[in-house]
């Protein structure tokens, strides 16, 4: 896909950060936006946004998690839009834990969101842009989705079966010749709400002895390196350039790049600094 000129994406998350700043940024190209979001009132504001920029936007809400819902919310857009031609599974949540407490409620949540979302998006939205002749699926894993950190193993257990899932995707889709293809995005540390929303459990505190907002706070620093609108421009790119994956911000590409050079060795180095509580 060249352009996104008279095309029509669908986004989720789209009610902050870098949902919002992609669909502005297709928005000022010309490319007509179906947004969703759990938050009403801050995709309200999205669409408010991105309608001034002179395309059509609809906007539905709707928890990612929920097969049924995305599949109407899949439905309803190409019908109103005629078309769907990308989706950009974006919504995404955090969890700090300990794997050896952590409740199964709070797994299954953020599985649901992190995960079972971006599966559920592809498929509800694939027909629809295999029907359009021209599409591309965006599945944003994270920087998590390439290595692993202490209190962060259920959000990089969801990023990495992302990376799985959305690489598997890709080579079925250059298997079939469809017309449509896949990007996965690793983002870095982007500045956006994911910290600062984030669940902490119980173990947090109770294993480090600090608090639950210390905690927020640590993982707020590490994801404060790269601006959503970067981000988003980075990930448009890719797509434009079909890459079959984006690595966004230089926090990223560093850490991927020790990881290959590293390979598992590079565990006891971020053990090393977990310990000295610069991580987790």
């Amino acid at each position: 896909m060249k352009n996104f000129k008279n095309k029509v994406a669908a986004i989720t998350g789209a009610a902050s950060g870098m949902g919002r700043t992609l669909a502005l940024e297709l928005a000022r190209r010309g490319c007509h936006l179906a947004l969703s979001d759990v938050n009403e009132v801050g995709l309200a504001e999205t669409a408010q946004m991105a309608g001034k920029l002179g395309v059509k936007v609809t906007t539905a809400k709707v928890n990612v998690a929920d097969r049924e819902a995305v599949t109407a919310w899949a439905d309803q857009a190409a019908a109103d839009h005629g078309k769907v031609n990308l989706v950009f599974n974006n919504a995404g949540v955090a969890l700090g834990a300990f794997l050896d407490t952590v409740s199964p409620k709070d797994f299954e949540w953020i599985m649901g969101i992190n995960f079972w979302g971006v599966v559920w998006g592809t498929q509800a939205f694939l027909p629809h842009l295999k029907k359009a002749g021209e599409g591309h699926i965006i599945n944003t894993s994270s920087l998590f989705g390439l290595l692993s950190l202490p209190t962060q193993g259920t959000y990089n257990a969801s990023k990495f079966a992302v990376r799985g899932f959305t690489e598997a995707l890709r080579q079925e889709l250059d298997i079939e010749n469809c017309g449509v293809s896949a990007t996965c995005v690793h983002p870095g540390g982007i500045r956006t709400n994911i910290a600062r929303d984030a669940k902490m459990d119980h173990s947090i505190t109770a294993k480090t002895g600090g608090s639950a907002q210390a905690a927020k706070e640590r993982f707020d620093k590490l994801l404060n390196t790269t601006s959503a609108e970067s981000a988003a421009l980075q990930i448009l790119r890719a797509v434009e350039g079909n890459k079959r994956r984006v690595v966004v911000g230089p926090d990223a590409k560093f850490l991927d790049l020790l990881v290959r050079f590293c390979g598992s060795w590079y565990q006891p180095l971020t053990t090393f600094f977990a310990k000295k509580g610069m991580l987790g």
